[in-house]
């Protein structure tokens, strides 16, 4: 079994919105948490500061640690479509808010804009499943709506 550990933020401000990225991989796309993988010896608020800067063009400080999500993919559902064996995932998931930076979409990465959004307007979006998740972590409104296979 392959693994992979990454590091998610879920960053609000002070309207109550909620910073999104659009995650594109190959022909599937939705939104999701600014974060991703951690870097060989990385610390994962390290990752989850790093990652939202590059995914958002923001400097976050993280709260606290809200969770960790683990999901198994079955080899035949991962997007490596020669994987042989499942996927264990570890999604940690932190609270965060902005302390520097402007807004900005990243350049060749795994998302292609980051956006705020209001609750209301989450639950309307085509999403990961992460982001439902991390939003009963931190306890704001229940999502319900469009969910990405992924």
């Amino acid at each position: 079994m392959d693994m992979r550990v990454a590091a998610y933020s879920v960053i609000t401000d002070d309207a109550d919105r909620l910073l999104l990225a659009h995650w594109v991989e190959g022909r599937r796309s939705a939104w999701t948490l600014p974060g991703g993988g951690l870097e060989p010896g990385e610390d994962p608020e390290h990752a989850a500061r790093r990652e939202a800067q590059e995914e958002s063009g923001y400097w976050i400080a993280i709260d606290e640690l809200l969770g960790i999500h683990s999901r198994v993919i079955p080899a035949a559902s991962r997007l490596d479509v020669d994987a042989a064996v499942p996927l264990r995932t570890l999604r940690i998931v932190y609270r965060a808010h902005v302390v520097g930076g402007r807004l900005r979409h990243e350049m060749d990465g795994s998302t292609d804009r980051a956006v705020w959004f209001t609750m209301p307007a989450v639950r309307k979006l085509r999403r990961v499943q992460l982001v439902d998740i991390a939003l009963r972590m931190a306890r704001l409104p229940a999502s319900t709506g469009v969910d990405a296979a992924r």
